[in-house]
């Protein structure tokens, strides 16, 4: 373990990292991926509208249709609801236009982190539910999903999901959630976020709390209850050179709030208004309209997951290029429950 701290946020995986998994689809699953398509683009707001093209953004990654018709197991009608409701959630919260500054507060001491990056490429989202500071409100949902969104920014390409390694250290029976709460995070996460978790890894769990996670157990998605892990070899899933110190790990990393509030903001491209360095490109902007204005984007034809050049085949591997830089009240309740 390296004895020298600092204060580096890991922002690209380890070199030579290989991105797992790689899915491969049947001619009949892209058939089913480009009917949801459609029909989700029939559903896009008036190009008018100064949301439409982040949610054309959105709808176009290449993860967005591949996921949620995994999560439904291929059900397409299925598929048409959970997109549906997704994208009417988006609309209202907008969780890829959240300024830094109004989550800013959240990130104080450290209680949700992105650090690094696990043996597939995935990166590494630490909760340290002990550092709470702040009282339970909206703004603890939003910098949760602000997390979520930036650990999304940093996922190299091909790779579509995180890991989140929940650390109980100094977390006590009073201030863990009920198993009712619990519920409805899981479901808040489950219905937004599809396919997004990789990995749940659980440290440090004190036998006073191990009722809890036998209690939510029956109402996870088997899928979900077999990604999660009780104090696990962390070393079997993570590079030494990528794990937190604090778990045995080389990456001697000490939190600095301001230092890692940059390092994220910058990794990701956020402006200070919440939309991107990047995005809308110029030639897309149709009027000169700012970041979030009314642009005008056309949705494609077909999804960039489904083309003949994206994904790529389950027997091919993607390497990483590391030279490259690379809700209502009970809800927001259950957050800071799950969180405290």
């Amino acid at each position: 373990m390296s004895s020298t701290t600092n204060n580096k946020v890991l922002t690209t995986p380890a070199p030579g990292t290989v991105i797992a998994p790689i899915h491969d689809y049947t001619e009949e699953q892209r058939a089913q991926m480009a009917e949801l398509q459609q029909y989700a683009e029939t559903l896009l707001l008036p190009t008018t509208d100064k949301y439409y093209p982040w949610e054309v953004r959105w709808l176009n990654k290449p993860d967005t249709i591949p996921r949620y018709m995994r999560a439904v197991k291929w059900n397409l009608a299925e598929g048409k609801k959970r997109i549906k409701a997704t994208l009417e959630w988006r609309r209202e919260f907008k969780p890829d236009l959240i300024p830094p500054d109004e989550v800013k507060i959240e990130g104080e001491t450290g209680k949700i982190i992105i650090n690094g990056f696990d043996n597939d490429g995935r990166p590494i989202i630490y909760m340290r539910p002990g550092r709470e500071n702040t009282e339970t409100s909206p703004r603890q949902l939003r910098h949760l999903v602000w997390c979520l969104e930036r650990a999304k920014d940093l996922m190299p390409p091909g790779q579509e999901s995180l890991v989140i390694i929940v650390d109980y250290k100094s977390t006590t029976l009073r201030t863990n959630p009920s198993i009712s709460v619990a519920r409805k995070v899981l479901h808040i996460l489950q219905q937004h976020y599809v396919e997004t978790l990789g990995r749940a890894i659980v440290v440090n769990l004190p036998m006073l709390l191990s009722f809890f996670y036998k209690g939510i157990s029956p109402f996870l998605d088997p899928v979900t209850r077999d990604k999660m892990r009780f104090n696990p070899d962390l070393f079997e899933l993570i590079p030494k050179s990528q794990l937190d110190a604090d778990f045995g790990g080389d990456h001697a990393y000490e939190f600095d709030a301001q230092s890692y509030w940059d390092q994220i903001v910058a990794a990701c491209g956020i402006k200070e208004d919440g939309t991107r360095i990047d995005f809308p490109p110029e030639s897309e902007r149709s009027d000169g309209s700012s970041d979030n204005g009314s642009a005008t984007l056309s949705p494609s034809s077909s999804s960039p997951a489904i083309s003949e050049s994206s994904p790529p085949h389950a027997n091919e591997k993607t390497r990483v290029d590391i030279s490259t830089t690379s809700v209502e009240t009970d809800e927001q309740n259950a957050v800071h429950e799950i969180m405290s």
